[in-house]
């Protein structure tokens, strides 16, 4: 395997922050796995069942030990179920993200949350002619309350059409689920339906479990869906800007506050009240004033919508803190340390929860609320503007290596681009490069970040093998943040790594945006709900063909997950019929009927399957094969 430069992180602001935490004495995530090891085996392996009390039971791996549960479980029975309660949780996570967004766009249509407004009236009737909703001689609010309306309906019908499903899955994919009896009805009762399953005596059978698993996946990526799509006609569809990322982007005469989660509903309205309190920072000798940065997934909204810069991705979230230079660590929900409180103790910074459903130990928490958001925020920076009267100057170490980033690209960013090349047929341009062979395929990576793997390394390495080869990368959630602070989002990265092939097509593209240069060979498409923006690109040009998804020369990477949510988002990745690369070793592998059916037989059913891969070149290697593959079976 290929070694990193440095055993923890390749952000170099990072490595600068890792050795301040061990000069300040402040543990940080590298740490805490250190003091984890060794990690259990049973766990490792998914044979560890605490599904009642009469467990835990645990299953040998090496066959020396007991072969089933007390209740008779098997080992295939205990790992599918252990995998279908994970992503049961990840499923969740989507959805109460979706729900709290189509819940205040509905609020808005109601005039009951005077913060928000529709910030993309286009966008708002693109979505309601996709629900089927009518919006002839209708008022705008009144359009977005029968699409809120439509939209929160789907979490719990039990009759007529799954509205999102049917705007996200092609025709095709809907009949290949349909024949399979997978396609989900509605969003809540297939994670109650995944639950009740593996409850103590019910679901016994691997493979019904893992069909379960299969249906629940294809409903998260109709909410994914609708939780990215209702953002955009809430807060604007994302358009490229340009920006800055790593941890270089704090400022030592600022009053910092950074913005971490997932919602965009709070960090959006921080970032207003913030613009109208700038002189009051300004008075307490702040002289930039206020500086708002993102971390993680909220990071990414407010990079894609607003150039915010991006300080860090999930793993070095800590690290923020350590610059001893924030002020205030805004918290919503997801992918949120509890640690946090206790790096946060060490400086100044005051870490403030804002979701009732999301409070952490510890932290100053400030109720946010649509009705109420704009008096919510001001209690945020308020809060920050008093924590900067106790910053330690001392303490204060700023990284200086900013690295600039390009974001922005959603869907519908890319398709003005291609409009600017065949205005009737936008798909087309892309299309012809794909199949002349200048761009080889696509691969969009997605995930987290992981201590099993060197913070970053996995994306910077794979994007830069996958681009000299003349493949497309896609890029979300932590992987677009590793991707924009290692300058893979730059034109120079474009004329640095990609191919012959690649590098043309980005040329010409960056000819028709008006950009000073190439297109970045990353295309970063948002936070890690956003996946569903490169779907539907994905959608267009299997339809143009008039192929399902399992033809397209298009591969996933996950190369550093970790969460629950990470887990079902390649899984609908493959469920709707793409090869999904993970850099992780699953704890699935205690069953060798689930870890066949997710890596081999998985393919002939449903066209997609998982290619586990630690080394990030070999990774390379076998998703640019699985690109041939695909290239030759649509003759190109």
């Amino acid at each position: 395997m290929i070694q990193a430069s440095h055993p923890k992180s390749v952000d170099i602001t990072a490595q600068q922050m890792i050795f301040k935490a061990e000069l300040d004495k402040v543990e940080t995530v590298w740490d805490r796995h250190a003091a984890m090891q060794p990690q259990c085996g049973f766990g490792e392996t998914g044979l560890c069942c605490r599904v009642c009390w009469k467990g835990p039971c645990r299953i040998d791996p090496l066959g020396n030990g007991p072969k089933v549960g007390i209740c008779g479980a098997t080992a295939d029975v205990i790992v599918a179920r252990n995998l279908l309660r994970s992503f049961c949780v990840g499923a969740s996570a989507h959805t109460e993200h979706a729900r709290h967004i189509a819940h205040t766009l509905y609020e808005l249509s109601q005039n009951n949350a005077p913060a928000y407004s529709i910030k993309d009236e286009a966008k708002l009737i693109d979505v309601a002619k996709r629900l089927k909703i009518s919006t002839e001689d209708k008022e705008i609010l009144d359009i977005a309350k029968e699409v809120a309306e439509v939209s929160m309906a789907d979490f719990g019908k039990h009759h007529g059409e799954f509205a999102w499903l049917n705007a996200v899955l092609n025709p095709l994919r809907k009949e290949k689920l349909a024949s399979l009896g997978i396609l989900p009805h509605n969003l809540d009762s297939v994670v109650v339906n995944g639950l009740s399953r593996t409850h103590v005596g019910s679901e016994s059978d691997p493979m019904n479990l893992l069909l379960a698993a299969a249906r629940l996946a294809a409903a998260d990526v109709s909410v994914m869906a609708m939780g990215t799509e209702l953002s955009d006609v809430l807060f604007g569809t994302p358009m490229p800007s340009l920006t800055t990322a790593n941890l270089s982007v704090l400022k030592k005469d600022a009053v910092n506050i950074a913005l971490h989660g997932h919602n965009p509903l709070l960090c959006e309205i921080v970032c207003d009240v913030a613009a109208t309190m700038q002189e009051e920072a300004k008075k307490l000798g702040a002289k930039e004033g206020i500086n708002i940065v993102g971390v993680c997934c909220t990071g990414n909204e407010m990079m894609m919508r607003h150039g915010v810069p991006l300080a860090a991705n999930y793993l070095s979230q800590e690290l923020t803190m350590i610059t001893g230079a924030v002020e205030a660590m805004v918290v919503d929900t997801q992918c949120i340390m509890p640690a946090v409180v206790e790096t946060a103790s060490h400086y100044h910074t005051q870490v403030i929860s804002t979701m009732d459903d999301n409070k952490i130990f510890g932290a100053t928490h400030v109720s946010f609320h649509p009705e109420s958001a704009v008096e919510g925020a001001k209690q945020i920076v308020r809060l920050a503007l008093e924590a900067y009267k106790r910053r330690n100057p001392d303490k204060v170490d700023i990284p200086n290596h900013v690295q600039q980033a390009m974001g922005g690209f959603s869907y519908e960013a890319i398709t003005a681009v291609l409009k600017k090349l065949d205005n009737e047929n936008p798909i087309k341009p892309l299309i012809d490069q794909i199949a002349g062979g200048n761009i080889q395929g696509v691969v969009l990576f997605g995930g987290c970040s992981n201590t099993k793997v060197v913070h970053d390394f996995n994306y910077v390495t794979m994007s830069r093998e996958l681009i000299k080869r003349n493949v497309l990368v896609l890029a979300t959630g932590c992987a677009a943040g590793a991707l924009a602070k290692s300058g893979m989002q730059t034109s120079q990265a474009t004329l640095d790594y990609a191919g012959d092939g690649l590098k043309a097509v980005l040329a010409a593209l960056g000819d028709a945006a008006g950009t000073a240069g190439p297109l970045p060979p990353v295309l970063n498409m948002g936070s890690c709900v956003d996946n569903t923006r490169a779907v539907r690109l994905a959608n267009d040009i299997a339809m143009t063909l008039g192929v399902d998804l399992d033809m397209l020369p298009v591969c996933v990477s996950a190369p550093e997950l970790m969460s629950e949510k990470a887990q079902i988002i390649g899984t609908w990745a493959a469920v709707i019929g793409l090869p999904v690369h993970i850099g992780v070793v699953p704890h699935v592998t205690g069953s060798s009927l689930v870890t066949k059916f997710l890596t081999q037989d998985m393919e002939e059913v449903l066209g997609g399957k998982f290619i586990v891969e630690l080394d990030p070149i070999e990774a390379a290697n076998k998703l640019y094969g699985e690109i041939q593959k695909r290239r030759q079976k649509l003759g190109i």
